[in-house]
């Protein structure tokens, strides 16, 4: 790390909202200050808000003026971001890019390819989710560079927050966006991490007060477009309180934009009851505004209703009629039953059979039930904690459903001992209060303490300000939450086994990376040698777990539970051929991994013969290029 740099600059790319905070890291006790990021809000109207909407919008070309486009810094903007995006998106949906960050992670798609907005017609310029990404971060280093233009963002510390079940591929496509703008001291953090920094930060020394050794605290973040679990347990080094995470959840595409649809297709069934039928258009465009009316009505006690007016293509007489309203109690009953469901910790998501041909779309969570995801993160985590007698407390005796008096078998889920809400979806208290107090019926059916709330975050702003901060504790100021890795990765290893008609030969497993593996660190896989095919298109298959903490590198698991090991998206290259070998030769290898500071791991292939090393890089860069000896 530079130590000469002015600021520490912390970046919450969020799913609908990016954040900008910073820290002055040249003057004793420094603040977290939270940046208002110039944007456009409606056509020639420029203003300076806390959050930059994540969304794009791409305009007709006679839709706007070159001199309604102006932004403080440029007259010639690359893109419409932020506000103005967002705002003419509700009129018209099929121009709008929105949860770019969502589709960024998803590995059943090429991240390079320009296809958003999905689905629109073929006048609308398409971007890829890794521009799109770009062109935020893009805004933002202008906005910075406009308001600090002797410090600028390409000579600071910039810490960019990823969502904790992001896979090395994810981070990588993350880190790869920020580099192309301009981004050149990167650092990437769990969103969970951040926000537990921010509290941290906010509480002074007092967080040692609220938390002692052995509690476990569980940080639930439900943003826009995703749902983040992180557990964290307070440890002891040498006399003094640290913290240690101890898992993550899996990546859930379940937040605020599944609520506002949600919100929509109720209005749209109520409209449908006064002969008023929407086209699908016209529901997507309802969404975006009843995701405005929502927060409205969630955020002041006093109001009842929000009117809501559909747009239409039509006449002005059918344009009059399709008016409707969201009123409080439509809001309170669709999410808080719908979303916060109050359930047993043994009600886990439901996973219905999927039909054989689908849109390709983001693969949402099929349950909407955040309450049944998080009963099923704490109970797969069961024995995350190591060491308390947190996991010691005894079950009440219950009944086998339809056996009275036989004992059920007891669900065995880890008991937090406090808990941290974040995500815009929990400003509202109803919810926040609603999952608070699932969660602790949960420890009481299991005769365990009740869980305290951690609170004084500002839970729009709380991730961006954590961030920015943690680039002071990366300079040895305050305390470093600790984890490595969260999950162990896994490359497949294909049997060597007879053929047999229609049947492929099974696929084992070889740990490659430990749970918990530090960043920059460098590990050899003790194992036997590996034949390594170069000079043709071949595939890698990787799988990470959560949950087998014990598997040391160089593991070899032939079999597995479905639930252990998850398949991640395969790797597809070309090794290249050096001199004095041939195309298609089985090169004798034995393997060696590392973790770089960003969590994108390498596997590295090292010849038994003369050491020749060729090195696969888990970033899904959805090529048939080799990116050897590519690092960040």
């Amino acid at each position: 790390m530079e130590q000469n740099v002015k600021f520490s600059i912390g970046i919450d790319l969020g799913t609908t909202h990016s954040v900008l905070a910073y820290v002055d890291t040249q003057i004793e006790n420094p603040i977290v200050n939270v940046m208002g990021i110039a944007q456009m809000t409606a056509p020639g109207t420029v203003e300076t808000r806390d959050q930059l909407g994540s969304f794009l919008y791409q305009p007709h070309e006679h839709e706007m003026s070159e001199s309604s486009r102006r932004l403080p810094w440029t007259d010639k903007p690359p893109a419409l971001v932020g506000a103005i995006a967002r705002n003419l998106g509700v009129k018209t949906p099929i121009r709008l890019v929105a949860s770019a960050k969502s589709w960024l992670c998803h590995g059943g798609v090429n991240r390079r390819e320009a296809f958003l907005p999905q689905g629109s017609p073929e006048d609308v310029e398409k971007v890829s989710p890794l521009r799109a990404t770009e062109l935020y971060l893009e805004h933002i280093k202008q906005a910075w560079n406009h308001e600090h233009p002797t410090h600028p963002i390409s000579e600071q510390d910039v810490t960019i927050t990823v969502p904790a079940s992001f896979d090395p591929a994810a981070r990588d496509l993350t880190a790869e966006a920020a580099r192309n703008v301009g981004f050149n001291q990167l650092t990437l953090l769990e969103e969970p991490q951040a926000a537990l920094y921010s509290w941290i930060n906010n509480s002074a020394d007092a967080w040692r007060n609220e938390v002692s050794v052995g509690e476990v605290i569980l940080v639930v973040d439900i943003g826009g477009g995703t749902t983040d679990l992180s557990l964290v347990e307070v440890t002891e080094d040498q006399g003094n309180l640290s913290l240690n995470r101890i898992a993550v959840g899996e990546h859930i595409l379940l937040g605020g934009d599944n609520m506002d649809l949600a919100l929509a297709y109720r209005l749209k069934m109520k409209l449908a009851q006064e002969g008023k039928e929407l086209q699908p258009w016209q529901v997507q465009a309802m969404t975006h505004a009843c995701r405005d009316a929502k927060e409205e009505l969630l955020k002041d006690s006093e109001l009842q209703s929000v009117p809501i007016v559909v747009p239409s293509r039509g006449s002005k007489l059918l344009g009059a009629t399709l008016k409707t309203e969201l009123t409080k109690e439509e809001v309170q009953q669709t999410l808080v039953d719908g979303f916060f469901p109050q359930v047993a910790i043994s009600d886990h998501p439901i996973q219905k059979t999927r039909g054989a041909l689908t849109h390709m779309g983001l693969p949402y969570a099929q349950d909407a039930g955040i309450t049944r995801h998080i009963a099923a993160f704490l109970s797969k985590q069961a024995d995350a904690q190591r060491h308390g007698d947190n996991s010691d407390y005894s079950y009440g005796e219950q009944t086998m459903a339809g056996i009275p008096g036989m004992p059920a078998p007891t669900v065995d889920f880890i008991k937090p001992n406090a808990i941290l809400f974040n995500g815009g979806v929990l400003k509202s208290g109803l919810l926040a209060n609603r999952l608070f107090n699932t969660i602790n019926e949960w420890l009481s059916s299991a005769q365990a303490p009740q869980a305290k709330s951690l609170s004084g975050l500002d839970l729009d702003l709380a991730v961006a300000s954590g961030a920015a901060y943690y680039g002071n504790v990366r300079r040895g100021q305050g305390v470093r939450i600790r984890g490595g890795i969260a999950s162990a990765y896994y490359v497949g290893i294909e049997s060597a086994m007879p053929a047999i008609p229609g049947m492929a030969p099974p696929m084992e497993a070889l740990c490659v990376a430990p749970f918990g593996m530090e960043e920059g660190s460098h590990v050899e896989v003790p194992s036997q040698q590996f034949g390594l095919v170069i000079g043709q298109p071949v595939h890698f298959q990787f799988y990470g777990s959560t949950t087998r903490r014990d598997d040391t590198a160089g593991t070899h698991l032939d079999y597995w539970a479905p639930e252990e090991l998850e398949e991640l998206p395969e790797i597809q290259v070309t090794l290249p051929v050096s001199e004095g070998r041939r195309e298609g030769e089985v090169v004798p290898v034995t393997l060696a991994s590392r973790v770089t500071e960003l969590g994108t791991l390498y596997l590295e292939a090292i010849a038994a013969d003369n050491g020749q090393k060729w090195h696969v890089e888990f970033d899904v860069r959805e090529s048939n290029e080799e990116s050897e000896d590519s690092q960040y």
